[in-house]
């Protein structure tokens, strides 16, 4: 796709279009599916929704990968005890779903894993199946965190507990 049909689809795409995707009952069930997650393992996890890249962005070739490290950095998900946190990041203008781990998760879970829960929303954001698919993809997000990042009763640190806000962000 060349620059120019890009950055007119950022152009085009606005917080409208985001909340449309992601209306508040949405964004609720998303924050009650992390908080639930939460309970099972001891990683951290933050969504962002974000409808399209400033237009400085988009022109120049901004990756939804570079953005998503970006806003891993700007919420301090990286600032966790474990260095456990997860950022799902989702880019509607670019049909995107991006995960960046923390070190302490990155070394547990496979790469694979990552991929399948991308697809899985991006899959069912292409038939405009938002609030279904982004659950689904937290569902297995829960379920993958569970086997390689379990929530350890016998921890002899006291790690505490929500350190990052469970509430979706739409940017």
């Amino acid at each position: 796709m060349n620059r120019l049909t890009r950055t007119l689809r950022h152009l085009a795409t606005n917080r409208r279009t985001g909340s449309k995707a992601f209306p508040v009952e949405t964004l609720k069930a998303i924050q009650s599916a992390i908080a639930e997650g939460e309970t099972q393992h001891r990683a951290e996890v933050r969504l962002i929704v974000e409808p399209a890249l400033d237009l400085a962005a988009a022109w120049s070739g901004m990756t939804s990968r570079q953005r998503a490290h970006e806003l891993f950095t700007l919420y301090e998900v990286w600032d966790t005890e474990e260095n456990c946190g997860v950022l799902v990041y989702i880019n509607l203008a670019d049909h995107q779903v991006e995960i960046v781990a923390d070190r302490g998760i990155a070394r547990c879970v496979p790469p694979e894993g990552w991929q399948t829960i991308c697809r899985t929303m991006t899959d069912g954001f292409a038939q405009r199946i938002y609030h279904d698919s982004a659950i689904a993809g937290l569902k297995q997000m829960n379920a993958l965190l569970r086997t390689h990042f379990p929530e350890n009763a016998s921890q002899t640190v006291e790690t505490p507990s929500n350190q990052l806000p469970d509430r979706p962000i739409l940017l």
